[in-house]
């Protein structure tokens, strides 16, 4: 597929796009726009964005329904970007101009965003170019093993390329390894050996050395003894690595999973951020568009598209319109000062309603949320009773009587209470090694952290079956259904269930 360069008149609207934006505060990457066909538009958004990417089925999949949803009038892409240094966004030939302008506003705003949020910090920087890397090493190793074995394995490798930790980039859990986690055999050490004491003459030993403080040192020590006994020493949140470092696997299927891991991982701050990332790049293309870009003749059309993109169906979440709005609120509360303690213990509506301390400090706040906060502490911090009353929003749940879901409640805390729930982990399952030599036998033991919402049994199955075609040996998962503690095992023939214990 032939990549294609702007139009001068594109080139223009580009450098004009980019002087507003940079005058506004915005701090972005270079950004190169290529300008595609649909059905190219298509292709490319297929690969995320990256068509350089190794080969699979999946991606000819997304394609047919990028292309089915574009043909049938069920969607249509307005803008596709990528987190690199330099950024690449494309563009639609088709679009009309006020489209072209609004996608090159709204680019600008999340290229500002992969540059200057926190969650976007540990990403590589490079990643077109590593992605064509992983290509051609995949690519190879087809070419060496043949496409069935690399497939099914890559197959695999994906269906459980969540299986990372979220925060590992930002914490240092447990010092790297070298090579493969071992047991250890050697004879066990006295207690006395190792106990820290304080030097001194004899008669001061009681005074520097007390008995309480030699006896925690002992439990320390012991502590550590039995963490060097488990394997691993502490639940283990990336278990893709830590198959990467104990499975036995062959040099290539370490190196592919390696690479679904290392995408994953660059995947992550876009799943952390989805609705601050869209919030802030719909923020800054309605800023310039009405303040900078429209005529007059335009001002319609933008109108109809801007509210496209702002809509929702009845119980959905649209991350753009949320997300640009909470943006908007906290601009406002910053300019008036309706934020901090005094506001907060006024116990007059009316007063409230009123407030203006004229302090303008909003742009300035949401700069500092914009670097800072991801969608967990952005909804946790930042979403008010008076911006859900404002903006009507409810929690839904299905209705058995009448098949239908319907309005569950209007509580504050309710619809806040979800919101996060949804977004902690991306509403996607816990899952933890807490055992790679269960039974001593080798066998691989997860647990699901039950955060009330319980597994989805058949997906919970296909994915342990899948962990045991890397780990080779019988694999299990701790979970609870329905108030019950249960036990799911597969040992590569059969699945079974058991009660747990405790």
């Amino acid at each position: 597929m032939k990549l294609t360069r702007l139009t001068p008149e594109l080139a223009r609207l580009q450098e004009e796009i980019e002087g507003y934006a940079a005058s506004y505060g915005l701090d972005f990457f270079p950004v190169n726009f290529e300008l595609l066909d649909w059905y190219e538009l298509n292709a490319v958004a297929s690969y995320h964005g990256i068509p350089s990417r190794y080969p699979h089925w999946r991606f000819g999949m997304e394609y047919d329904r990028l292309a089915k949803g574009s043909t049938y009038g069920l969607q249509r892409i307005y803008e596709l970007v990528i987190n690199n240094d330099p950024a690449y966004a494309y563009l639609m030939r088709s679009n009309s101009i006020v489209d072209q302008k609004l996608v090159m506003a709204h680019v600008y705003g999340h290229v500002d965003f992969f540059k200057n949020n926190m969650w976007f910090s540990k990403t590589n920087r490079k990643m077109v170019d590593e992605m064509a890397n992983h290509g051609t090493r995949i690519r190879r190793s087809i070419d060496r093993y043949g496409l069935e074995p690399v497939e099914n394995f890559l197959d695999v490798c994906l269906s459980i390329e969540d299986l990372v930790d979220p925060h590992a980039p930002f914490i240092r859990r447990r010092k790297k390894k070298t090579g493969k986690y071992r047991l250890s055999n050697a004879p066990e050490t006295r207690a006395e050996e190792g106990v820290h004491r304080f030097p001194g003459k004899e008669y001061m030993a009681k005074f520097l050395n007390p008995p309480e403080y030699l006896q925690a040192q002992r439990a320390k020590l012991e502590e550590e003894k039995k963490r060097e006994k488990r394997f691993p020493e502490s639940p283990e949140k990336d278990i893709l690595l830590f198959l990467i470092e104990n499975a036995p696997l062959e040099h290539w299927q370490a190196d592919i999973l390696s690479i679904v891991r290392e995408e994953s991982y660059y995947f992550v701050p876009q799943r952390q951020t989805k609705i601050m990332n869209e919030g802030w790049a719909s923020f800054w293309h309605s800023t310039l568009m009405t303040q900078k870009l429209l005529k007059d003749s335009e001002v319609i059309d933008y109108a109809d598209h801007h509210s496209g993109t702002m809509g929702a169906q009845p119980g959905t979440l649209n991350p753009y319109k949320v997300g640009l709005e909470l943006l908007r609120d906290i601009e406002e509360r910053w300019n008036t000062g309706r934020f901090g303690k005094e506001y907060d213990e006024c116990d007059s509506l009316e007063e409230k309603r009123r407030w203006n301390k004229d302090l303008g400090l909003g742009r300035q706040k949401i700069f500092e949320v914009r670097r800072i906060y991801n969608d967990v502490s952005f909804i946790e911090t930042f979403l008010t009773e008076e911006f859900c009353k404002k903006h009507k929003l409810f929690v839904y749940a299905y209705n058995q009587r009448t098949r239908q879901y319907e309005i569950d409640s209007r509580d504050f805390e309710a619809i806040k209470k979800q919101l996060l729930f949804f977004l902690t982990h991306f509403g996607r399952p816990r899952i933890e090694v807490v055992d790679g030599n269960f039974r001593n036998r080798g066998e691989l033991f997860l647990r699901h952290v039950h955060e009330g919402v319980d597994l989805e049994v058949p997906a919970a199955r296909d994915t342990l079956q899948n962990v045991q075609r890397i780990w080779n040996r019988p694999v299990h998962l701790e979970t609870a259904v329905d108030g019950q503690g249960k036990i799911f095992s597969f040992d590569g023939s059969e699945h079974k269930e058991t009660e747990a214990e405790g």
